[in-house]
C-alpha cells in the first residue's frame, strides 16, 4: 500500500507478536516485525520506511533492549514515535526512556497498543521542534 502507516513491532515472544500485530492491523496499521534489537537496528537503517516503533523492553538474551532501540529509532529523527511495553521495567522510563514515548505495561489489551500508536502519531506534528 502506497499510503500505508507502517509500525515496527519489536518482541521476542512469538505469542506477544501474533496479538500485537493483528491488534495494529485491524487498527488499520501495516506491521513489520523484528524479534530482536539487532535485526530492529537494521529495519530502522531506513529511516522512512516506518512511522512508529512499538518495542518490548526486555529482549530475552539479545545483546540490545527496547531501551536501545527507541533510541536508535530517534537517531534520525528526534521526534519519532516510540511505545515500550514491560512486565517489569516501568519504574525505568522516566531515567531510560526516549522522550514523548509512552510505556503500556504487561498484560495490556490489544486496544491499548493502537490507542498508545494512534496518540503518538496524532501528538506528531509535521516540522514540529524535536523535543517540543
Amino acid at each position: 500500500m502506497e499510503n500505508s502507516i507502517v509500525i515496527l513491532v519489536v518482541e521476542d515472544e512469538p505469542m506477544i507478536q501474533s496479538v500485537v500485530q493483528e491488534a495494529l492491523e485491524e487498527g488499520g496499521f501495516e506491521v513489520e516485525v523484528a524479534s530482536s534489537g539487532e535485526q530492529a537496528q537494521k529495519l530502522l537503517a531506513e529511516p522512512q520506511r516506518f512511522r512508529a516503533v512499538l518495542t518490548d523492553i526486555n529482549l530475552g538474551r539479545d545483546r540490545m533492549d527496547g531501551w536501545d532501540v527507541g533510541r536508535i529509532a530517534r537517531e534520525t529523527d528526534p521526534s519519532f514515535p516510540v511505545v515500550y511495553m514491560t512486565g517489569d521495567s516501568a519504574a525505568e522510563w522516566a531515567s531510560r526512556g526516549v522522550p514523548n514515548s509512552l510505556l503500556i505495561t504487561k498484560p495490556f489489551a490489544p486496544s491499548q497498543v493502537v490507542a498508545a500508536i494512534a496518540q503518538l502519531l496524532n501528538n506528531a506534528a509535521p516540522g514540529a521542534t524535536p523535543g517540543a
